[in-house]
């Protein structure tokens, strides 16, 4: 150990639950491809995060440099109100960790980190910003909202002069289902005015970020360098700029965002700054995908760790959490772009997948730092027990504690898949699949927060779950809108796009219509769509926009009624309002007789039909037309 006045350096101090964790690091070896040879000439030329934010509960920060010999520099810093706690090495001599005390008197404007060693001096002016106190600036989203999912680059190509770029490879060829099309933040920035009349209020972009892969890079997640936008869909300011667009429309934008995991191309890969930087870097197991051994009780430690510290792919590699130095990394990156664009919420792909002790300590400081943010996360599984394993405010068996507000409900979509394309059984209904899943909503501390869908970007469209049944999609489409938690819609939903059951994942994030200059059918304007094409569009809008406004379904109660043959109800309710949903399968009128729902209709007489338009009175049979769903403001 050497200390300076200003300075101490120490080898990767852990906090008591990092140690615990990285036990589990030990019960398999390691392989290491070994560091590049010590270069003769220090060198700075890299600093992350680029700049920073004032404002900050937590003051500490780590800046990341890497340039050559820098190991061997001592760093020092001359401002009111920064000091230098600690500096940290890596294995790699390129690398140095200098983590500030950005204290009270710290002040908005740059100041200068000076490195010397063996004669040579180099320095940086590195900037604070100040946080932005507004609450609204990153305000979450919530079940006030509906989201419309879109991959950035199979939506518009606004921009076609940013479609290539040869220092990034995997060109432009949109006949190649893998490859990229040229969709980018400019194309979604020209639609938003196509989006707000749909009604969402909310986009989740999947990934931006640079990609540098040879080929299949336009899905994004296989992140090359977590501060740069990847130059094909814009740049950083284009990012910010879309998102101050669209808050200025009422519309959140909402970040995927992945810490399992990098792509092979990532500039660490080159040199990697310490040898557990990540989990089995020469081997490169592929993970069991067995997502129960992270909390089975009967589980082996080594399952855990086949699980966790495997490899998503082979061009993935998986990133070691349990490193303080990677981890503390990893959680300024999120904080760095909550407040850089004002996220509306972020989406955690693969999220039982990282060291689990580290995504509390990950999520408890974002929600530590933003208070009024929101997270989901993807643990896709079809129980309900799988997944409010990592929600917020669940009392777990092993103890566990998440300060995950929202996860996405993968159980809630394949029981309804299962529900809308059953046929009628002999006994019961084929409803019972959706309604026996609801009724495991006492498993999560907050059903009422969870991200409620009928398809995304990685499952068969819903068009194409549902056959290409327009009354059945139609289902779909109410169903999302109107149970509890927020409803997302995956782009192009809304004009029946399908993918012929393939399930190739580049089929299903097919280009939407009219995003191309010369493109035949135009969603935008309506030029060569079917009818049906047109019509579907319009039912969601006339969906979601009554949605906006629909406080009762944001936040109120849920109830649902036991299934009787092909016809399911359920009930949003508070103080003031009632909305009813009513979804019949029966391929034959029917007359449903409303006595049962006395608890809910409290004495009501009428209703107003939210799509038809329509008065419906209640006091007699209500009137059923085959294979038709009932939307219905009740009038007390």
């Amino acid at each position: 150990m050497r200390t300076t006045p200003t300075a101490t350096v120490s080898r990767h101090p852990m906090s008591p639950v990092q140690r615990a964790a990285a036990l589990a690091a030990l019960l398999l070896p390691i392989a290491f491809t070994g560091f590049p040879a010590t270069a003769l000439a220090a060198s700075l030329e890299r600093i992350e995060p680029p700049h920073w934010f004032l404002g900050y509960e937590n003051r500490s920060l780590q800046l990341m440099l890497h340039g050559e010999d820098l190991a061997a520099m001592t760093p020092s810093v001359d401002a009111p109100g920064i000091r230098i706690d600690r500096v940290e090495t890596g294995d790699s001599p390129n690398y140095l960790f200098v983590y500030l005390d950005l204290g009270p008197e710290a002040a908005p404007g740059s100041f200068t980190l000076t490195l010397e060693g063996d004669g040579a001096t180099l320095s940086h002016d590195y900037e604070l910003r100040r946080k932005n106190p507004d609450p609204a600036h990153a305000r979450g989203f919530s079940g006030k909202d509906t989201i419309y999912l879109i991959t950035p680059d199979r939506f518009v190509n606004g921009d076609p002069g940013n479609d290539n770029d040869p220092a990034l490879g995997d060109p432009v060829d949109r006949n190649d289902l893998c490859g990229r099309h040229g969709g980018d933040l400019a194309g979604i920035a020209r639609s938003l005015d196509y989006i707000d009349d749909l009604g969402f209020t909310a986009i989740w972009l999947n990934p931006v970020l640079e990609n540098r892969m040879p080929v299949c890079s336009y899905h994004g997640y296989s992140t090359t360098d977590f501060y740069a936008a990847d130059p094909r869909y814009g740049t950083i300011d284009d990012y910010v700029a879309l998102a101050e667009s669209a808050r200025g429309r009422g519309i959140g934008l909402i970040m995927d965002m992945i810490v399992n995991h990098i792509g092979t191309g990532h500039w660490w890969m080159d040199d990697l700054p310490t040898r557990d930087w990540l989990n089995f870097p020469e081997l490169r197991p592929i993970t069991t995908h067995v997502h129960a051994t992270t909390f089975d009780e009967n589980g082996s430690a080594y399952d855990r760790q086949a699980f966790n510290d495997g490899w998503f792919v082979d061009t993935m590699p998986d990133l070691n959490q349990r490193n303080p130095l990677l981890a503390d990394y990893l959680t300024q990156n999120a904080l760095w772009w909550i407040e850089t664009l004002g996220l509306a919420g972020i989406r955690m792909d693969t999220h039982p997948y990282p060291d689990k002790h580290y995504m509390t300590e990950w999520s408890e400081r974002v929600m530590l730092e933003y208070p009024e943010f929101n997270i989901v996360g993807e643990e896709w599984h079809s129980s309900p027990a799988f997944v409010s394993y990592w929600q917020r405010g669940k009392q777990n068996h092993d103890g566990y504690l998440s300060h995950m507000p929202s996860m996405m409900d993968f159980p809630v979509q394949e029981a309804m898949r299962i529900a809308l394309t059953a046929e009628e059984p002999d006994w019961g209904s084929s409803w019972n699949s959706l309604y026996e899943m609801l009724a495991h909503d006492f498993l999560y501390p907050a059903p009422q927060d969870l991200v409620v869908f009928p398809d995304n970007h990685d499952m068969n469209r819903i068009f194409t779950q549902v056959g290409e049944d327009e009354d059945l999609w139609r289902m779909a489409m109410i169903l999302a809108a109107t149970l509890r938690g927020t409803p997302q819609i995956y782009y192009g939903t809304e004009i029946l796009m399908a993918n012929r059951a393939s399930g190739d994942h580049g089929l299903i994030r097919s280009d939407f219509p009219g995003g191309w200059a010369g493109d035949a059918r135009n969603a935008f304007t309506g030029e060569g769509m079917s009818d049906a094409e047109l019509e579907a569009q319009a039912f969601v809008r006339r969906l979601l926009n009554w949605r906006k406004t629909a406080s009762v379904v944001h936040e109120g109660s849920f109830m649902q009624f036991v299934p009787i043959g092909e016809i399911y109800a359920y009930f949003r309710y508070d103080d003031r309002d009632t909305v009813m949903v009513i979804l019949n399968k029966h391929s034959a009128p029917i007359e449903l007789p409303m006595t049962r729902f006395a608890e809910r209709l409290r004495g009501a007489t009428r209703a107003r039909d939210v799509l038809g338009e329509r008065e419906v009175r209640l006091d007699a049979p209500v009137a059923l037309s085959p294979r038709s769903v009932l939307l219905l403001e009740i009038d007390h």
